[in-house]
């Protein structure tokens, strides 16, 4: 199973199956709500490595994510389209499309015990854009 994460801003990223490592989908409700709440939110971890460039590959997009990480909230810019393809025998599992996303927190961890550093993305919704948060599957293969 692969993941393809693609994000949509003032500058494109895209990061395929071989950096990806991990995703964690999350609907968040107030947990002292006795009953289900209008105040809905969702969150999406996102973890994987920071591969070098080699033989005169390009480098990956993660620095492109930092960047994006320091983008201060006055600026529109830091709520971007998030689209995620969780991929199994060439077949689309889930397709998570978030129109809003923007950082709630990015790391990154460069030891010397691993060839690649690695990276923790996470992002949320914008509240009030929940509406337009697409959770799809069931696609046919590529």
């Amino acid at each position: 199973m692969g993941v393809r994460l693609s994000i949509e801003g003032s500058e494109s990223v895209k990061l395929m199956e071989t950096s990806i490592t991990g995703i964690k989908f999350g609907a968040d409700i107030p947990h002292d709500s006795n009953a289900r709440s209008t105040d809905l939110g969702s969150t999406v971890l996102i973890e994987g490595k920071i591969l070098a460039a080699v033989n005169g590959e390009a480098a990956d997009d993660t620095s492109k994510i930092a960047k994006w990480s320091l983008i201060p909230a006055e600026k529109s810019d830091c709520y971007r389209k998030v689209r995620i393809d969780v991929v199994s025998a060439s077949q689309i599992v889930r397709q998570i499309t978030i129109p809003n996303a923007f950082v709630v927190g990015y790391e990154e961890d460069f030891t010397d015990e691993t060839d690649a550093g690695t990276f923790r993305l996470l992002i949320k919704q914008k509240k009030d854009k929940m509406a337009g948060l697409k959770f799809e599957g069931g696609f046919s293969g590529e």
